[in-house]
């Protein structure tokens, strides 16, 4: 399954466990709730998921890499104490609590929320010295002497042997203990969420033509070659503010991210020209209302792929400015509530009232400069490119985008709904991607 079909099951399994009866009882007793065993390539959003499913059922997590704890710290130091038996004093050794199962007892002191996921991911990457405690852990739910509390289920992630040399394989006594899911790579997938993290334009129209360059592990005589989603997401975040600073993004940076030579050098070419196609293009100007006369008669002669990166950087583009609107509406929002919770008139209030006026006109001038964008790329697009295969992945990543749909949503763009409807966006998207397949 994929990384959102892992998700999903995920959410429906701890909605089951945290199910009760009519008398407050776990409908599935803890004996009876199997620990969560995802097992996927690095990379590809384990971590990430566990994040938002706690947040989005509201509930607490826990979550440590065990590659990076000692047998002390994950079981608990051992210390003496004094017991009789038959009548006979006895020393007898004890354990402290784990420092893990401690920070979930922290958790429900500190946060209030009594029930959670305990996530331990690299499960299968420990040290030899840690490798029984591990076991005993998916096996009993406890580590050392002490048991995770009642309420808090447990979720380990760990990679295939393909992907890490130190990887340890689980028996069968463990592997009936546990609920085993086995995660893939997807780059539709991983899309939505880049979507949503404001990956940039260059990594997404990149990974847009060479899909299969989304996540590859290789092995040569050289040693081990590979491009992971985390890798192009750190990446993404650099060239962001590489950007900002005016630096250049060359080979040599894309090979701090991207372990494959024949990737790395492909994807630096690609990122050069993806620069050179917006200066060409003028894309700021043309979100302006500004083309440059030569600007039609280049992209009707266009190959595909510097047409399709034209699309892209429109979008990139506009990004910008559904982030300034964006941001705006949240200042706003801000000095309203403040205004609203304020009592009584004075001088201060007055000022303030003033200030939330002239907010209020700065909102309403970026909501027209960004709905003037959009008209304008609309613009463009139909006069270069009509009813073609381009226009159907603009409007479609427009309504992927989480803060273009909000504000499109908010603010009426004929077009925008027209295409939409004309243009069937998903169907004509496999299409298109089907397509892009076969151009490669």
């Amino acid at each position: 399954m994929n990384i959102k079909q892992a998700k999903e099951e995920i959410k429906h399994t701890v909605r089951a466990y945290l199910a009760k009866d009519a008398a407050g009882r776990y409908r599935i007793p803890a004996v009876r709730q199997r620990p969560v065993l995802l097992m996927g390539p690095p990379g590809i959003g384990k971590t990430q998921i566990m994040e938002q499913i706690a947040s989005e059922l509201k509930i607490g997590l826990v979550s440590y890499t065990i590659t990076h704890h000692t047998r002390q710290s994950a079981v608990g130091l051992p210390f003496i104490r004094e017991e009789e038996f038959d009548g006979r004093a006895c020393s007898v050794t004890e354990y402290t609590m784990s420092e893990i199962i401690a920070s979930v007892y922290r958790k429900i002191r500190d946060g209030g929320q009594r029930e959670g996921i305990l996530f331990i991911d690299e499960i299968n990457c420990v040290s030899e010295t840690l490798a029984p405690t591990m076991l005993q852990f998916l096996q009993c739910k406890t580590f050392g002497n002490q048991a995770a509390p009642q309420g808090w289920l447990i979720v380990a992630a760990g990679n295939p042997p393909e992907y890490n040399k130190s990887v340890r394989d689980f028996d069968m006594v463990t592997l009936d203990r546990v609920r085993y899911m086995t995660v893939e790579a997807d780059f539709s997938v991983w899309k939505e969420y880049a979507g949503e993290r404001g990956i940039c334009g260059a990594v997404m129209s990149y990974l847009e033509l060479r899909p299969q360059n989304f996540y590859r592990v290789e092995t040569d005589v050289d040693g081990m070659k590979f491009v992971t989603a985390r890798g192009w997401e750190d990446m993404s975040n650099l060239m962001s503010v590489y950007e900002e600073l005016g630096l250049p993004v060359n080979e040599e940076v894309v090979r701090g991210f991207v372990h494959h030579d024949d990737v790395a050098e492909d994807a630096a070419a690609y990122f050069d020209l993806y620069q050179k196609y917006r200066d060409d293009y003028g894309i700021p100007e043309l979100l302006r209302g500004r083309v440059k006369p030569a600007v039609y008669a280049r992209i009707d002669a266009a190959a595909f792929d510097e047409r399709l990166a034209v699309v892209n950087l429109l979008l990139d583009g506009l990004r910008g400015y559904f982030k300034k609107s964006a941001t705006e509406r949240e200042r706003t929002d801000a000095m309203y509530a403040a205004l609203k919770d304020a009592a009584g008139e004075t001088a201060d209030r007055a000022s303030e009232r003033a200030a939330f006026e002239r907010q209020l006109n700065l909102l309403e001038a970026s909501e027209q400069e960004t709905l003037g964008a959009v008209e304008y790329a609309f613009d463009f697009m139909e006069r270069a490119f009509l009813n073609g295969q381009e226009m159907v992945v603009f409007v479609t990543e427009l309504a992927m985008d989480g803060a273009a749909a909000l504000f499109l949503a908010e603010h009426a763009c004929e077009r925008y709904t027209r295409y939409g409807a004309e243009l069937l966006i998903g169907t004509k998207k496999a299409e298109l991607l089907s397509e892009i397949e076969r151009n490669l």
